[in-house]
């Protein structure tokens, strides 16, 4: 969970910036007081009446500094006049660069710096985590996370807290003056004050509620936008629309019929007490005055300072008000930043590629290995393989039997619940995750692309590779027959996803970029599940090429990828059903052979 101190924590890096540059924005704001309080002085002066001692006293030691034996009114109007102008003109232009260059520098910096950390906590989640939300969940919480931080910052800081510093220097002044008068204003203030705050708790609550809608509305829009050929494949564009307008018109009611409304409410509230104290304030300054118990100059100052003393409630209520509508996802950034690391953590450390290059032999043991997602359900129980160095063994079985979870335990993307992986011998825990994943590569049945050029997607996970081994890669996998065909040959655009490819093209290129890796342990995971019989015959061929070079384990379905296997291991409802080549199995007359004929008779299982 978070919480108002990690909104505090988000500047931390900057503190001591932030510390200076708020007091140097709260000083201006207590300077801009001598103002009022100089005029009042001033109409001292012009009607005759006496100034301040202090000021008297001050004004009696520059004359004899500066040796001026000049008229003691005209005097005093010109020192009066002389610090106006330095505390207005000649603050002028310095006041921007200690207030708002630092403030809008330090927001930046932590954008700049919240930013980078996002992009190091999505790589180190979990893969579970992604499983549970979608790229439009999370990519919409980060941006109105860091959104709302960068804007807030300078208002708070440049505006909120001196504005406070602002009202509490105006207390002291009225203190100075009028002692009754300063306790009345004070209690007034604070009473508006705390019923904001009170008020404004109440609307964040709301205010989260809404920000949790928005973030599902938000998730179902990237969903459309990610399955858009699915929506007008089954013409269901006017459902999708019709659904998206329900959430959003009840956003919509949430926002004016309640939170909008509530601030409205305490708006009006807040302006009647405001406007009702200013006017209470002044008859009780007035009466003395009239009285001739305090003087023109006073009642000035005292009155002028109150004005702006509660001139300040409004935009302090505003700015709170749009501080509590940014609260939640500003909080609701920091729950996803807060979320704890997978074991994935330590792959972000590049030392690690350089400190852990490791070179395996190949040799994998399962041993009584055992996992589910629920405590409940075992996907795989108690498995127990050996897969010998260069050997090539395929996993196959009905969909659920538990062929991918392996990979997944193989991947380090989950960990088993009871046995163990070895690799070489070691348990597969003991090694660096970053350096043990380098030696790892896997083809996936739909392989990702990303909107690059083909050299660059076939350089992912080996960039510094020269061209002879890629083209060597190329020719192994076949990637080399199309290869020319295309318009920019290797630096060919492949679009989102790698739309302008083929499927078979696609997977090609993964067998391509996988051969790059020049891995130790090879994973094919249906990768031909999905292609035309072509297509199919071209990868097995790939395949069939790279049988032999290291460790390889297929996944599939088509039987036909994995007839030349060293080992075909049979899994059914997450036991090892049936272990042998294919002739062995098909002698067997057992699962294999059904599947087997299943397959040959055109007939699905």
């Amino acid at each position: 969970m978070a919480s108002f101190k990690d909104l505090i924590k988000y500047y931390d890096d900057y503190k001591l910036t932030v510390f200076l540059s708020i007091g140097a924005a709260g000083l201006f704001e207590l300077i801009d007081l001598i103002v009022p309080y100089l005029i009042g002085q001033i109409l001292n002066i012009i009607s005759g009446q006496k100034i301040d001692n202090f000021l008297q006293i001050a004004v009696i030691n520059i004359a004899d500094i500066v040796n001026i034996n000049s008229n003691y009114k005209t005097l005093s109007l010109v020192v009066l006049v002389a610090i106006i102008f330095l505390i207005t003109v000649v603050r002028a232009p310095i006041q921007p660069w200690i207030g708002s260059w630092f403030h809008w520098e330090i927001t930046l910096k932590t954008r700049r710096d919240y930013s980078q950390k996002v992009i190091e906590k999505i790589l180190s989640l979990p893969l579970s985590f992604y499983d549970e939300n979608n790229p439009g969940r999370i990519a919409g919480r980060v941006a109105r996370g860091i959104a709302n931080h960068t804007w807030t910052y300078p208002e708070i800081a440049g505006q909120l807290l001196p504005k406070l510093i602002r009202v509490l220097g105006i207390f002291f002044v009225i203190l100075l003056l009028e002692k009754k008068i300063a306790i009345g204003f004070i209690f007034s203030f604070t009473a508006i004050l705390i019923f904001t705050l009170i008020h404004l708790k109440k609307l964040i609550k709301q205010e989260e509620l809404l920000d949790k809608h928005q973030e599902n509305t938000e998730s179902r829009t990237s969903e459309i936008i990610t399955n858009i050929k699915t929506v007008k494949a089954f013409a269901t564009e006017s459902q999708e629309l019709v659904r998206q307008k329900k959430r959003l018109n009840r956003e919509y009611k949430v926002v004016i019929h309640r939170i909008h409304l509530g601030y409205v409410k305490l708006a009006t509230w807040s302006r009647t007490i405001v406007q009702l104290s200013l006017f209470l304030i002044f008859l009780s300054i007035l009466i003395p005055t009239v009285k001739q118990q305090v003087s023109i100059g006073h009642f000035i100052t005292i009155y002028t300072v109150a004005s702006m003393a509660y001139a300040e409630i409004e935009p302090i209520s505003t700015l709170s008000e749009v501080f509590a509508r940014r609260y939640a996802s500003m909080i609701r950034f920091h729950e996803f930043m807060n979320l704890p690391l997978g074991e994935d953590a330590s792959v972000l450390n590049p030392q690690n590629i350089i400190e852990n290059n490791y070179k395996f032999n190949g040799k994998i043991q399962l041993k009584n290995l055992s996992f589910g997602y629920h405590d409940n359900r075992l996907v795989i129980d108690k498995i127990n393989i050996l897969i010998n160095p260069y050997e090539t063994v395929a996993l196959v079985g009905r969909s659920g039997s538990g062929k991918s979870t392996l990979v997944k335990l193989l991947y380090r993307y989950f960990e088993p619940l009871n046995g163990e992986i070895l690799l070489d011998g070691i348990n597969i825990k003991n090694f660096d995750i970053s350096g043990y994943r380098r030696r790892l590569a896997i083809v996936h049945q739909e392989v990702d692309m990303f909107n690059g050029t083909v050299f660059d997607n076939l350089i992912y996970g080996n960039p510094h590779v020269n061209l002879k081994e890629v083209k060597q890669a190329c020719a192994i996998a076949r990637v080399d027959e199309f290869i020319q065909d295309l318009p920019e040959k290797y630096h060919t655009v492949v679009g989102e996803r790698g739309v302008r490819l083929s499927g078979g093209q696609k997977q090609r290129l993964g067998i391509a970029r996988a051969l790059i890796m020049n891995p130790d342990i090879l994973i094919f995971d249906e990768a031909t599940s999905s292609l035309d019989y072509e297509s199919e015959r071209e990868i097995q061929l790939a395949m069939r090429s790279i049988f032999g070079t290291r460790t390889t384990i297929i996944i599939a379905h088509r039987l036909s990828t994995v007839r030349e296997a060293d080992k075909i291991v049979v899994l059914d409802q997450g036991k090892i059903a049936e272990v042998g080549n294919h002739e062995e199995l098909l002698a067997r007359q057992g699962i294999y052979h059904r599947l087997h004929s299943l397959q040959e008779s055109g007939d699905l299982y």
